[in-house]
């Protein structure tokens, strides 16, 4: 027999059914494929708790696992809209997540992201972000590690800070830094009153109306020219009397017009702050490159910020010198990495925004990443109240100028759902009316 009629024979005496993986049918007649290690786990339930034990209006999301025990915690304020977070969480989020593999942290970041179809807005940003630090805390939890040692590990032993020293004179924003300073802060913010408006940030301030968050029957006056000539007066005064080896900064929370913001930029040189914080608004970016142009003040900004077409410009033009978002406001520790990445290519640091309107558990978040990126620069710092550390076991330890997290798997944060319920927000007032109340002597609305 020669060879082609032995490849004959064998071609008619071979099976007349294919292998699996070359049938039509292959897709149903292939064995299972085992599943990968996690897989299993699924998010059983989503909540939202409002609760206030500092007075301001937190939002924090608690994503609840099919693992017994397991859960995570992340931090969703936006305390003026604490209420609306939470109905973009318990109506919209919770029901989209039930079911899926909490350990998909970025995959349920870009589905989260595009379920509204609309996106970039504060309401949908931070109730992505407490589903998203949450889950992060999940992770760590689950693999036995702090969240910062899933980001890399640390770059830095503990988060240097700073803290807010303020009065009504200058003799008592210098008696509040002599204070932070006591207790170990090498990084002040100092803010003082303008007499007769309503200045931000200074302890004591008066403006015409009454300086009360829940009234909304008087109008808070501002005028911006006598802020910008006391300003430089400020930073004189308190060089003289405390010296050059505390680094100090200011915040002008966008209130002045934009010439008048380069004008004090350059007023300021001379006084070598840390950074100068947000001296424009977010529709006057573009008004950075001529800033940039004219003061070597550094500049930090971002703390408003919600969509990336708003900070990527600045960063890659390195037309800033800090990054200073709100994390939830972005949509939480996901986004805050690519950011943080971003910044280092163009020497940008990182100081991210920690008021008491950032929950405890925001503020591990905030002090994980800081621990593990490379390019960080500062950490906007507070004082927790005994009922914050009640409520929220864990919350990072600020010793001589520093924060400090624990090693606990995760955040390293929990918190007390019956204690928390015994703080609740109030509805009445829904939200701080003095940011809508800002006007000048003429009645004109001014941004906060």
């Amino acid at each position: 027999m020669n060879r082609r009629e032995m490849l004959t024979r064998s071609a008619v005496a071979a099976p007349t059914t294919l292998p699996w993986f070359f049938s039509s049918s292959s897709r149903a007649a292939q064995p299972p494929v085992p599943a990968a290690k996690g897989d299993a786990i699924k998010i059983t339930d989503v909540k939202t708790f409002l609760t206030a034990p500092a007075n301001i209006r937190l939002v924090v999301v608690k994503v609840v696992t099919s693992e017994p025990g397991l859960y995570g915690l992340g931090c969703a304020t936006f305390t003026q809209r604490a209420r609306a977070v939470e109905t973009a969480v318990d109506k919209y989020l919770k029901p989209f997540l039930i079911g899926k593999n909490p350990l998909n942290i970025e995959d349920l970041w870009q589905s989260n992201f595009v379920s509204s179809y609309w996106r970039n807005g504060p309401v949908l940003g931070n109730a992505i972000s407490g589903v998203d630090m949450a889950l992060w805390d999940i992770l760590g939890k689950r693999a036995g590690m702090p969240v910062y040692q899933l980001f890399g590990g640390k770059c830095r032993k503990a988060v240097e800070t700073y803290r807010h020293a303020s009065g009504e004179t200058f003799g008592d924003v210098e008696k509040a830094a002599r204070k932070l300073i006591e207790d170990g802060q090498r990084v002040v913010r100092i803010q003082v009153n303008v007499p007769g408006l309503a200045t931000y940030g200074a302890a004591g301030a008066k403006g015409g109306g009454k300086d009360d968050k829940n009234s909304n029957a008087t109008p808070q006056v501002w005028e911006p020219r006598a802020y910008v000539r006391t300003v430089p007066k400020l930073f004189e005064y308190i060089r003289k009397q405390i010296g050059d080896e505390v680094e100090l900064l200011h915040d002008v929370h966008e209130r002045i017009p934009p010439i008048m913001a380069i004008q004090l930029a350059k007023d300021l040189e001379q006084f070598k702050l840390f950074f100068l914080e947000d001296p424009l608004s977010p529709e006057d970016i573009g008004y950075f490159e001529k800033l940039r142009a004219q003061s070597s003040t550094p500049i930090a900004m971002g703390e408003l910020f919600n969509n990336p077409n708003e900070w990527v410009g600045l960063i890659s033009k390195q037309l800033i010198d800090f990054i200073r978002l709100h994390l939830s406001q972005v949509g939480g520790l996901t986004m805050a990495r690519k950011v943080a990445a971003m910044c280092e290519f163009f020497a940008v640091r990182t100081a991210w925004h920690g008021p008491g309107d950032v929950s405890p558990v925001g503020h591990a978040a905030n002090v994980h990443l800081d621990l593990a990126v490379p390019n960080f620069g500062i950490q906007e710092g507070r004082v927790f109240t005994q009922a914050e550390k009640d409520v929220f076991p864990g919350c990072p330890e600020l010793k001589d100028g520093y924060f400090w997290a624990n090693d606990k798997p995760g955040l390293g944060i929990d918190m007390d759902e019956n204690l928390a319920a015994k703080f609740p927000i109030t509805d009445d007032p829904p939200f701080d009316y003095r940011w809508g109340n800002l006007r000048r002597k003429d009645g004109t609305i001014v941004k906060p």
